[in-house]
């Protein structure tokens, strides 16, 4: 059964790509034909794609309605194998990022905003750069955040995007930097990539936390990282461990489900009083210049992904992947999709 993708109408030969139908989990690889590039897009060959759970799972898994195959996956990298016409800076050969789903071979175009391609640095490795669009975004949000030198800031959630972001905030100067999970694993991770704390939500009621490593003022930054269902908790706990005049900055995602509430975040009128709220980025500048920045992080080390990679497993296996993020949250973070075996 060929899944089409909207990417022409030429009869290719067969690739596979993962899809989500309809149901609850029901993700899997099937054959489409392998996309064209259309004029001022380019047609590449996948070699390692990122799976990020707080990013993927909800959307593209929880929810029982299937789901459009190009929004299944955004974190590519591999060889550029053919251009359309147009294409500037990006040629045949190349080694690349690309925002595409996860699958074979993806097209997209180097002047998209969205569905984009740019050229990996000179030895990152295809791995490294399946987490450049991430980090990237993550620069962003750190640069958008209301930030003074030598404040505490604290980062609440230690998914890939907490974890990316905690890293990146440090440019910003802040005093340090305290992270909070509920698994031990995450916060382990947390530390290895440089937190200066990081606390345990399931061990130690983390409000209380905060307030005490702050002498009962609260923090001067507090960034929401964890989304979904827990994000709602997490948000009325952000609001509550910071401090009078304080800022708040959401940048995770609360996907709508089929309970009433579900995925809305409560404003409490006198938890919100004289603190100011941001949400996700208001930032100038185009985003690639910030992505050649976050490259430029990652491969001098200050943006460090390897600690965040928990499993590498065969294109074969994408499906048990999602499966294994969505059932093991305290062992499962980063997953690598090999698409070379």
């Amino acid at each position: 059964m060929a899944f089409k993708a909207g990417y022409g109408d030429a009869v290719m030969a067969k690739m596979k790509r993962l899809v989500k139908l309809e149901g609850f989990g029901n993700v899997r690889m099937m054959d489409d034909e392998i996309p064209e590039p259309n004029d001022g897009e380019a047609q590449i060959k996948v070699r390692r794609s990122l799976i990020s759970r707080g990013s993927e799972l909800f959307r593209r898994y929880v929810l029982e309605e299937a789901v459009p195959v190009e929004m299944m996956g955004y974190s590519d990298t591999g060889d550029v194998t053919k251009v359309g016409a147009g294409v500037e800076g990006i040629a045949v050969g190349q080694r690349v990022k690309a925002v595409g789903p996860h699958a074979q071979y993806v097209t997209a175009s180097p002047t998209a905003e969205v569905k984009d391609v740019a050229l990996l640095p000179g030895g990152m490795s295809y791995e490294k750069g399946t987490f450049l669009h991430l980090a990237a975004s993550a620069v962003m949000w750190a640069r958008t955040t209301p930030v003074e030198p030598g404040d505490t800031v604290v980062v609440v959630g230690q998914g890939i995007i907490g974890l990316l972001y905690s890293q990146a905030v440090r440019e910003r100067l802040p005093g340090r930097v305290i992270t909070i999970d509920a698994e031990d694993s995450r916060c382990e991770v947390s530390r290895r990539v440089g937190a200066d704390e990081a606390v345990n939500a399931a061990k130690e009621d983390p409000v209380a936390a905060i307030k005490d490593r702050t002498h009962g003022e609260g923090a001067d930054v507090v960034v929401e990282c964890v989304g979904g269902p827990a994000g709602v908790k997490s948000f009325e706990q952000s609001l509550a461990m910071t401090r009078k005049d304080g800022v708040i900055h959401l940048i995770s995602k609360y996907q709508p489900g089929p309970l009433e509430g579900y995925g809305s975040v409560p404003l409490d009128s006198g938890l919100i009083q004289r603190k100011m709220l941001v949400s996700g980025t208001r930032i100038s500048g185009r985003r690639a210049d910030h992505q050649k920045e976050a490259a430029e992080m990652m491969m001098a080390g200050r943006i460090d992904v390897e600690p965040l990679i928990t499993h590498r497993m065969p294109w074969r296996q994408t499906p048990e992947a999602y499966h294994l993020l969505y059932n093991s949250p305290e062992s499962a973070l980063g997953v690598i999709i090999d698409w070379d075996r």
